[in-house]
């Protein structure tokens, strides 16, 4: 069975997006966003020696909309939807969160299963089944799912953003739905972790390699 890295991988090289650098506009913006993923993935026990933080900007060049190209795009945000939801499912049950985290974990993840059933259901036959997991100390400590948490939120705004010049107008409707619920998620914890909710005047644009790479920093992938 494939991992999700895999499965993501393959979609990447059947909508032949080229893989992005990895660098942010600016100085300070590349410290904020590298400070976030460093904290929150080292906090997660999940990051190997000598990895790389970064950010990927969108690619250069797109290949053309397609229905065929949804599809893959579509299943590329599904699999993002799996992992959201299952994380936030087992962090209400096993990280002991409390208050407004608590609170954000349940709507959030209230909404993480509405998105899996939205694509499941706009996908259809099409839908690829959810990915294995390895739910690891991220879902048992409130700090850890914290941190995990802004940058998975993170990530969806990203990728989301990423992809949207590549999928076709009534499937890009369909993705804008999701996304401004993604944004608001992503304001929401990083308030309640003490960041600025909305660091950057522009968001980045995410290519699925980048988004990719990110996610498996994250160690909550199975294989």
């Amino acid at each position: 069975m494939f991992g999700l890295v895999q499965i993501l991988e393959i979609h990447l090289c059947q909508v032949r997006l080229k893989e992005a650098q990895l660098h942010l506009t600016t100085a300070a913006a590349t410290s904020t966003r590298t400070d976030v993923l460093r904290r929150a993935i080292l906090s997660s026990g999940a990051l190997a020696a000598g990895a790389v933080l970064g950010s990927g900007l969108a690619d250069e060049s797109f290949s053309a909309p397609s229905r065929a190209q949804d599809t893959r795009i579509l299943n590329f945000a599904l699999q993002l939807e799996f992992v959201q939801a299952r994380f936030y499912e087992e962090a209400l049950r096993s990280a002991g969160l409390k208050g407004e985290l608590r609170e954000f974990a349940r709507v959030a993840g209230t909404h993480e299963r509405a998105h899996v059933a939205f694509l499941r259901r706009h996908l259809g036959p099409r839908a690829q089944p959810a990915p294995p997991l390895r739910l690891s100390d991220a879902t048992r400590d409130p700090d850890r799912f914290a941190a995990v948490a802004v940058v998975l939120e993170d990530l969806a705004v990203a990728a989301y953003n990423g992809q949207g010049t590549n999928l076709t107008r009534p499937a890009l409707a369909a993705a804008v739905e999701i996304l401004s619920v993604e944004a608001r998620h992503a304001a929401w914890v990083r308030d309640l972790v003490g960041k600025r909710p909305a660091p950057l005047a522009q968001d980045q644009l995410w290519s699925a390699a980048a988004a990719t790479r990110t996610l498996a920093q994250t160690g909550l992938l199975g294989t």
